[in-house]
C-alpha cells in the first residue's frame, strides 16, 4: 500500500503541490483539509480528491501517514507540533515558526516522536544554490568570507494573496515583520556553507505608506517596519548581510538573490546577470544561461548540460538541476519557484520511506528561521547586537 498524504490548506500555494503529491508513484491517496467549505469543495473537485476534512484536528484523527501544511504563515509551528504528536510525518511551508519557543518545541517534538519533519524551503533547490553548493564542497570558494542574501518583494505584490487568506483582517496579518520571513534569503547562504548565524545587528525602515499595513495600532505584530536589513556573524568566521524588503521600488526577474565571496573565488549576482569570478583579472564565467530556467525532460542528463526539451513551459528546470532523479510521472507536471516544487515533494517522500533525514530537516529549518526572529528584535532595540540561539544538530 502506498502513502496517504493529507494537505492542510486549500489556498493559492497548495494547489501547486496537490498534483505533484498525487503523481508520486509512492503516494496512494491525497486528502485535503480547509476551514472554508466552498474553497475546500472547489479544490477537491478540481483535483479529483475524494476525502476532505473540515479542520487540521479532523485530519490528525484520520489514517493519513503524513500532513503537508500550507496554512497562514504564523500557524506553521504549532500545527506541525500537533500533527507530529498525532503520529503524522510533516511537510511544512515556510516559515518554521514565528517565535523561538515554537522552534524549540518543534525540535523537541521531532526528537521525541522520531518522525520526519521537512521544511518546504524553495530556495534550497534554486539553481544558484545547487551550483554554489557543489563548488563550495569542491573547495572552489576557499574559505567563506561574506555573503549577501535578499528577498525583495513590494507589499503591493501581496495584496491579492493576503485578501484571499486573511479576509476582512488581511491588513493586520500582512504586517508580518519582514525578518520573520527571512528563511529564503538565509537558506541561500547557509545551505551552501553549512554554517549557522551566531550574532546579528538589524535596522528597520519605519513605514509611512497610505495603505496603513505597517501601522502599529493595526498590526497584529505591533510592527511598523516594512523593510529590515541585518548584518550577521557566521559560525565559520564570515559575515552575511540579509535584506528583507517589502516596500521597495524594484522588481527584477527574481525576488530572491544571493552573492557569495570566498578567499579563492566568488559568485556574484545582479538583477539580470550571474557570474563566477576569481582573483585572476578577466577570469569571469558568465553563468546567466547555465542557471536560467528552461523546459527539460526528467530523463535528461543534467551533469552534461544536455537537456531534452519538453512542451511544458512551466517546468522551469535549469541545466544544474538533477532532473534524472525525477520520476517519469512528473514529466508533464508544472513546477514553480525555479524548479523547486518537484524536488521538495520528492525529498520529503524519500525521507518518509527511508526514515532518513531530508535535506531541510528540523535542525536546518531552525537555522534558517531563528536568525530572522532575533534580527527583528534587534531592529526593535535600535540595532543592538544580539546572540542567535543554536538549536543543535540532529542526533547521530
Amino acid at each position: 500500500m502506498g502513502l496517504k498524504i493529507g494537505i492542510c490548506g486549500a489556498g493559492r500555494f497548495s494547489k501547486w503541490f496537490v498534483p505533484i503529491f498525487q503523481a508520486h508513484p509512492s503516494v496512494e491517496e491525497v486528502c485535503l483539509a480547509d476551514m472554508f467549505p466552498d474553497r475546500l469543495a472547489d479544490q477537491a473537485a478540481k483535483f479529483g480528491i475524494e476525502r476532505t476534512f473540515a479542520s487540521l484536528d479532523d485530519l490528525c484523527r484520520s489514517d493519513v501517514d503524513a500532513i503537508a501544511i500550507f496554512t497562514q504563515r504564523w500557524l506553521h509551528g504549532p500545527q506541525a507540533v500537533q500533527a507530529l504528536k498525532a503520529g503524522k510525518h510533516v511537510y511544512s511551508a515556510v516559515p518554521t515558526g514565528v517565535t523561538l519557543e515554537e522552534i524549540a518545541e518543534l525540535v523537541d517534538t521531532v526528537k521525541s516522536t522520531g518522525l520526519t519533519y521537512m521544511l518546504g524551503e524553495t530556495s534550497y533547490y534554486y539553481p544558484v544554490a545547487i551550483y554554489c553548493r557543489k563548488r563550495f564542497a569542491n573547495g572552489d570558494f576557499g574559505r567563506f568570507v561574506y555573503g549577501e542574501g535578499e528577498y525583495i518583494h513590494d507589499m503591493s505584490h501581496f495584496y491579492a494573496s493576503f485578501r484571499h487568506s486573511g479576509g476582512d483582517q488581511w491588513r493586520s496579518h500582512a504586517s508580518l515583520p519582514p525578518m520573520f520571513y527571512a528563511t529564503h534569503s538565509i537558506s541561500m547562504i547557509l545551505s551552501v556553507t553549512g554554517a549557522r548565524m551566531t550574532d546579528v545587528s538589524c535596522l528597520g525602515f519605519a513605514d509611512s505608506h497610505e495603505d496603513g499595513i505597517f501601522d502599529a495600532e493595526l498590526s497584529m505584530w505591533d510592527n511598523t517596519y516594512s523593510n529590515e536589513t541585518a548584518l550577521f556573524r557566521t559560525s565559520d568566521g564570515g559575515a552575511c548581510r540579509i535584506n528583507e524588503l517589502r516596500r521597495i521600488g524594484c522588481r527584477g526577474p527574481r525576488s530572491v538573490r544571493m552573492s557569495m565571496y570566498g578567499t579563492e573565488a566568488s559568485y556574484e549576482e545582479q538583477a539580470n546577470a550571474r557570474a563566477w569570478v576569481t582573483k585572476d583579472r578577466g577570469n569571469t564565467v558568465d553563468l546567466t544561461d547555465l542557471l536560467a530556467g528552461k523546459t527539460v525532460s526528467p530523463n535528461a542528463e543534467s551533469d552534461s548540460g544536455s537537456l531534452a526539451e519538453t512542451a511544458v513551459p512551466e517546468q522551469y528546470m535549469s541545466a544544474v538541476h538533477p532532473v534524472e532523479r525525477l520520476p517519469e510521472e512528473y514529466l508533464n507536471l508544472p513546477s514553480g519557484h525555479e524548479g523547486s516544487h518537484h524536488f521538495l515533494v520528492l525529498d520529503f517522500i524519500e525521507a518518509v520511506e527511508s526514515a532518513k533525514l531530508p535535506p531541510n530537516h528540523v535542525w536546518t529549518a531552525a537555522r534558517y528561521c531563528a536568525p530572522g526572529l532575533v534580527a527583528h528584535e534587534s531592529a526593535k532595540r535600535g540595532g543592538e547586537l544580539m546572540k542567535v540561539p543554536d538549536f543543535g544538530d540532529p542526533p547521530t
